[in-house]
């Protein structure tokens, strides 16, 4: 982007690492704000969102000049729920000017409820921003500890508690969540759940989304280490550290850490090491076994366990495993949380996982900052074993589903339909979504890059057919899905993508 010249007040398009363009406003820094060094930036408050970030002025755009430019490649809706809080802001704007004619008696003074701080600022109805022709009447501003927000809407009645900036030269290249609102990144991740009870009396909970998609995280100040750089591991460990987390990393094939060594990581000679290292040690692997290696093989994560530390599996394994994994891990005074993933590399690469977590709830709620880089959204499910059984559910259904997507593509073919044609009619009814289309598409132009192994689906089927026995529950559909993912591993699939099972259907 081009240089521009702009002051505190202006609207602009500010470009923040590998986030598209987002409209925001400039607006005066807390005084304890360390501004970065090196190349000239502004203090960036960005609209339909509680994110803050210094913005180097090169990537920097007048909001006007460029509106038209900026809607055209950008569609998604909160992006556009952005852009019409800044139009909310403009007409608001336009309609004090106008209601200020011919009031004398207001003119020149400042109400306590109007200060021209971004602290002051009403984030819900974005009413409180500071008038553009008071933007350069920024020494008078009063501490940031001292101020309180205006008693309208509901982020109301909190102070601007400023936390210590790091040191960190990385830090100020994330934004920076300025609110004490209880959606605040900054506020203890218990304190942002939405609570739904169930019938069986068992609570989940669901985190709120998490901002990672804007950058807005606070990265915990405490030490991280992550096991296993597959699929999955990669992109999570790549957004911890974007996020500015400290990341210890091991794998069993060590040439797969150099990548995030370079990024900023730190290695781990061998899981103990990295459990001995760390507070929390995160692990993904592929299955049961590989999980219960990790903790209690030669140089084990078992052997660097201490009380307090914690460790959290996010391997998609079957219950009994994280029992056994439960109990070993907190007979040496370690804590406990399981945190399969659902989703995919391109959603693990892109910060837009679901986290299902259970366990040691403590854990959770430490892990807040993590899970936000991570996942768009968590929930906490209770005890360990928890989340393990929904998460087999869950891959048992969309195991299925692929399966039985496969047998409708191959029917269509045999039958002289266009699979072209089934696929536009299949995306404009009720099953329409973005793996259906995806993964269709993968099919019909042949590409079978692995998005999610077909091997692991078989695994998740396998382990949640065993799971409905031990619960006398009949699993008709899974196992005739898991009968045709056995097939397509019998012709050479294990390490193509799920959508691969298409290929039993035609051998």
């Amino acid at each position: 982007m081009a240089t521009v010249h702009l002051r505190i007040g202006d609207l602009v398009w500010g470009k923040l690492g590998r986030y598209p363009p987002w409209p925001g406003k400039i607006v005066s820094p807390p005084k304890d704000l360390k501004k970065p060094r090196g190349k000239k930036c502004h203090f960036v408050k960005f609209f339909g969102t509680e994110d803050h970030a210094w913005i180097k002025v090169e990537q920097l755009k007048p909001y006007h000049i460029h509106k038209e430019e900026m809607i055209k490649i950008n569609k998604g809706k909160r992006f556009q729920q952005a852009v019409d809080a800044v139009e909310d802001f403009l007409k608001k704007a336009k309609g004090k000017e106008q209601n200020s004619d011919g009031k004398g008696d207001s003119k020149g003074k400042r109400t306590p409820n109007k200060p021209l701080k971004i602290l002051e600022e009403d984030d819900e109805d974005l009413s409180a921003l500071k008038d553009p022709s008071e933007k350069d009447l920024t020494d008078s501003d009063p501490e940031p500890s001292t101020i309180e927000r205006p008693g309208a809407g509901p982020g109301s009645g909190f102070k601007w508690e400023s936390s210590p900036v790091k040191d960190d030269p990385h830090f100020h290249h994330f934004l920076l969540s300025q609110s004490e609102k209880p959606a605040s990144s900054m506020e203890p991740i218990s304190k942002r759940l939405k609570i739904i009870e169930e019938d069986t009396g068992s609570t989940s909970i669901q985190a709120a989304d998490s901002t990672a998609i804007n950058g807005s995280i606070t990265p915990t100040d405490k030490r991280i280490g992550f096991l296993g750089l597959g699929l999955m591991g990669s992109g999570i460990v790549s957004n911890l550290l974007k996020m500015g987390h400290v990341v210890t990393v091991w794998n069993r094939t060590a040439e797969k850490c150099d990548l995030f060594i370079q990024e900023g990581a730190r290695l781990g000679r061998t899981p103990a090491e990295v459990a001995s290292m760390c507070d929390i040690t995160f692990s993904c692997v592929s299955d049961p076994k590989a999980a219960r290696d990790l903790v209690m093989g030669p140089s084990g994560v078992l052997q660097g366990i201490r009380p307090g530390k914690c460790y959290v599996e996010m391997s998609t394994v079957d219950p009994e495993t994280i029992t056994e994994l439960s109990q070993v891990i907190t007979s040496r005074g370690g804590r406990f949380l399981e945190a399969p993933v659902a989703g995919s590399q391109q959603l693990s690469n892109d910060g837009m996982l679901v986290i299902l977590a259970a366990g040691d709830r403590t854990v959770y709620e430490d892990c807040s900052s993590c899970f936000q880089a991570m996942g768009k959204t968590s929930f906490f499910l209770g005890e360990a074993g928890n989340a393990a059984r929904m998460m087999l559910i869950l891959n048992m259904v969309q195991g299925s589903f692929m399966a039985t997507i496969a047998e409708g593509l191959t029917l269509a073919q045999a039958t002289g339909q266009s699979q072209q044609t089934f696929l536009d009619i299949l995306c404009q009814g009720q099953m329409a979504s973005t793996f259906v289309d995806q993964k269709c598409q993968n099919i019909l132009q042949g590409n079978f890059k692995p998005d999610y192994y077909l091997k692991h689906i078989q695994k998740d089927l396998r382990l949640a057919i065993s799971m409905g026995d031990m619960a006398n529950h009949p699993t008709p559909m899974a196992a005739a899905a898991n009968e045709v993912y056995k097939r397509a591993k019998a012709l050479d699939q294990s390490d193509n993508d799920i959508s691969a099972v298409y290929r039993a259907y035609i051998h």
